[in-house]
C-alpha cells in the first residue's frame, strides 16, 4: 500500500497508477471467464454412449449427427427418458466455453425449443458457447393448450417436474461424456411455463442449476389455467355464445387508460410504469344513451365485460381466485386472448382453460364432454384445485437450499401480461424476500417491464438480455443493477406460429414458445430487432425517473429512484396460503392415479 501511496505522489505515477486500476477492473470483469474447451470424441459416437445409471431412469440416443450453425459446429443429440420424456441439445464441437443452458417449454408444452430468447447482444450465445437442452416434458402435443396427455397420470408427473429435472441430469452426464469434462456453470432459462419450470428447478431441485432466469412464470398453474383463462372467456361471452367486447374497441380504451395514467409516474410517454398506482374508470369510453354511432365507444354491455376483466375471477361474496388479474395500460395486448377480432370468433383463453381443466387441473377428470359453462366460480370449485397444488404449482418462497451453494434466480414480467399477471410474481417475490430477509438482494431480484406484452412485445421495452447479467452475477459476483431494454421500432412479425399453438397478435411468437426456425444464419438465437426507444429497468421496487432533460428515448436520460409511496399490497384471495413453504412433494404413479407424499 505504501509502494502504491509513493506511486500515486508524481503525475507519471499517478498516470500509471490509473492504468493499472482499469486494468485490474477489466480482469476482475474477465477472470471468471472459463476457457474454451473443444469435443473429446466424434458427435457420432455419442449415439452409443448410455447414461441411463446417471439418470436413473433408462436413457437412449436416438439421434447423433454434426450440424453448421452460422458460428462453427455443433452436435445435435436427440433422445428419450423412459417413459416417454424427449430431449434436444445442441452441444458446440469447438467453441464451448463450460457453460450449459437448458431452455424452457412454453403453454402446455409437447414440443421442443431451443431457440434462446431474450439475449440480445449476449456474446456467448451469438457466438455458440453454450451447450442447450430443452425437452417435451414427457409428451407430443398438437397445440400448446393440448392437456390430453393429462389421461396419463405419469405424464402429469413429467409435465410437472420429473422431465425438466431428468433432461437437466441426462444433459450434464451427456456433456462429460463428449468433452471429458462436466460444465463449470449451468443456467436455465424460460418464460410462461418456462417460468415456471424455471421456479420448480429451484425449489424442488436446488442443486440442478447455479443461475436462473424466470421470466413471467405460470407459476400459480392450477389457477392461472382454471379460473384466470375461464373467468377471462366467459365474462366475454354472450348468451348466444359470441364475444361481446371485441379487438377492435381496445385502442379507444387504451387511449382511455393512457391520457387517464400515463403522466402519474412523472413523465407522459405512451406507457404506464406502475399500473398499481393508476384508478382507471372504463365507464369513460361508454357510449352516450342514444348513441346512433357506436364505433368510438364502448357499449354498455361492453364497460361491463372490461371491469370484469380488470376485476378478476370472483364469486358474489366477494371471494377472489386469483392474486391477480390483467393490469391497466395491457388493452391492446388482450387481443388474440380473451379478446377476438370478430365477435363470431372462437375467444382463446376457452381453449387454454379447457385444454387444463378438462385433463390436468382435477385429481380425476371430469367428462371429455365438458364445456366453460360447466365451470363454476365458486370456493367448492377452487377446492378441488387444492390436491394437486402440490404437483403442478412451484410457489414455495423457501429458496435457501437454492441461494446457500450460490444459485441466483432472476425473475422477470412485462407489466402489460395479458395471460399471467405480474401480481403473480410480485407476491412470490414478497414472499421469499419475507423468508429470507435482507440476503434476497444478493441471490434473488425481479424486474418489471411497462407495456411489455407476455414474454415478447407490447407497447413498451420488451427487447433485453437476461443472460449476461446472470452470468456476471454467477460468475462474476457482480449483481445486475439494471436492465437497458429496447422498443422495436415495429412490432415484430415471425412468421406463422407452429400449428395449433396460440392465437395472437403482432407482439410476438407464441407466448414462452419461442420462434420456427433459425435467425438465417442457423444460430439458435433470437434474432435483434431494430428498436427506437430504450429504458432502464431498475430492480423491483426500485423505478426509472427521467433526469429532466435528454430524449426521453434514450436510457442513459434516467435514474433509478425509490417510488413516493409504499407498493399497493396484494389483496386477500382464497390461495393465499399457496406462497408457503414446504408444500411440494414427491409425486408417484399407484393404482393408476398420482399420489404425492
Amino acid at each position: 500500500m505504501n509502494a502504491m501511496k509513493r506511486l500515486a505522489s508524481s503525475r507519471a505515477g499517478l498516470l500509471m497508477l490509473m492504468l493499472l486500476t482499469v486494468m485490474g477492473s477489466v480482469h476482475a470483469e474477465t477472470q471468471g471467464a472459463p476457457a474454451t474447451v473443444a469435443a473429446a470424441r466424434s458427435c457420432e459416437s455419442m449415439r452409443s454412449v448410455d447414461v441411463t445409471a446417471e439418470v436413473g431412469a433408462k436413457t437412449s440416443i436416438t439421434s447423433a449427427r454434426t450440424v453448421s450453425n452460422g458460428t462453427g459446429l455443433f452436435c445435435a443429440l436427440a433422445g428419450t427418458i423412459a417413459p416417454h420424456i424427449g430431449f434436444e441439445m445442441h452441444l458446440p464441437t469447438s467453441t464451448w466455453t463450460q457453460r450449459y443452458l437448458q431452455l424452457g417449454c412454453g403453454g402446455l408444452c409437447g414440443a421442443m425449443n431451443l431457440r434462446i430468447e431474450h439475449a440480445e447482444g449476449c456474446a456467448p450465445a451469438e457466438q455458440g458457447e453454450f451447450v442447450t437442452a430443452t425437452t417435451d416434458m414427457g409428451h407430443e402435443g398438437q397445440s400448446m393448450g393440448d392437456g390430453s396427455f393429462g389421461a396419463d397420470p405419469q405424464a402429469r408427473i413429467d409435465f410437472a417436474y420429473r422431465g425438466v429435472h431428468l433432461t437437466a441430469v441426462a444433459a450434464k452426464a451427456l456433456i462429460k461424456a463428449f468433452y471429458n469434462e462436466p460444465p463449470k456453470y449451468a443456467y436455465f432459462s424460460g418464460c410462461s411455463d418456462g417460468g415456471r419450470e424455471a421456479l420448480m428447478e429451484a425449489q424442488r431441485f436446488p442443486d440442478d442449476f447455479d443461475g436462473i432466469a424466470a421470466g413471467a412464470p405460470a407459476m400459480n398453474f392450477q389457477v392461472q389455467n382454471s379460473f384466470y383463462h375461464a373467468w377471462q372467456a366467459s365474462v366475454n361471452t354472450d348468451a348466444n355464445g359470441h364475444a361481446i367486447l371485441t379487438a377492435d374497441k381496445l385502442p379507444i380504451l387504451h387511449a382511455a387508460a393512457l391520457a387517464e395514467c400515463d403522466a402519474e409516474d412523472g413523465l407522459k410517454d405512451g406507457q404506464i410504469d406502475d399500473p398499481r398506482r393508476c384508478h382507471f374508470d372504463p365507464g369513460v369510453t361508454e357510449c352516450k344513451a342514444g348513441a346512433a354511432d357506436t364505433s368510438q365507444c364502448l357499449t354498455k354491455a361492453q364497460v361491463r365485460v372490461v371491469r370484469l376483466l380488470y376485476a378478476g375471477p370472483h364469486d358474489a361474496q366477494g371471494h377472489r381466485f386469483v392474486v391477480g388479474t390483467v393490469q391497466v395500460g395491457s388493452e391492446l395486448n388482450w387481443k388474440g386472448v380473451f379478446v377476438p377480432e370478430h365477435a363470431t370468433d372462437p375467444i382463446p383463453s376457452e381453449g387454454m382453460a379447457m385444454g387444463s381443466i378438462r385433463y390436468l387441473a382435477f385429481e380425476h377428470n371430469p367428462p371429455a364432454t365438458m364445456t366453460l359453462a360447466d365451470f363454476h366460480f365458486d370456493i367448492a370449485t377452487f377446492g378441488r384445485l387444492r390436491p394437486l397444488h402440490v404437483l403442478y404449482d412451484a410457489t414455495n418462497p423457501d429458496l435457501k437450499p437454492f441461494t446457500s451453494h450460490g444459485g441466483k434466480l432472476l425473475l422477470w414480467h412485462g407489466w402489460a401480461d395479458p395471460h399471467i399477471s405480474p401480481l403473480n410474481t410480485i407476491a412470490y417475490f414478497d414472499a421469499v424476500k419475507q423468508l429470507l430477509g435482507g440476503a434476497t438482494a444478493q441471490s434473488v431480484r425481479l424486474f418489471l417491464f411497462p407495456g411489455m406484452g407476455h414474454c415478447f412485445g407490447g407497447q413498451g421495452p420488451s427487447q433485453f438480455d437476461v443472460l449476461t447479467p446472470l452470468m456476471q452475477w454467477v460468475e462474476q459476483g457482480h449483481a445486475p443493477e439494471k436492465i437497458v431494454a429496447g422498443r422495436p421500432s415495429v412490432e415484430p412479425e415471425f412468421g406463422p406460429p407452429p400449428s395449433g399453438a396460440r392465437p395472437g397478435s403482432k407482439a410476438g411468437p407464441p407466448p414462452g414458445q419461442g420462434m420456427p426456425g433459425h435467425d438465417g444464419l442457423g444460430r439458435d438465437v433470437m434474432p435483434a430487432l431494430a428498436v427506437n426507444r430504450t429504458r432502464p429497468v431498475f430492480p423491483y421496487p426500485l423505478v426509472a425517473r427521467y433526469i429532466g432533460k435528454g430524449s426521453i428515448d434514450d436510457a442513459a436520460n434516467f435514474v433509478a429512484s425509490k417510488p413516493e409511496e409504499p407498493a399497493p399490497a396484494i389483496s386477500t384471495w382464497q390461495g393465499a396460503d399457496f406462497y408457503t413453504p414446504d408444500f411440494q412433494k414427491p409425486c408417484a404413479v399407484k393404482n393408476g392415479s398420482v399420489v404425492c407424499e
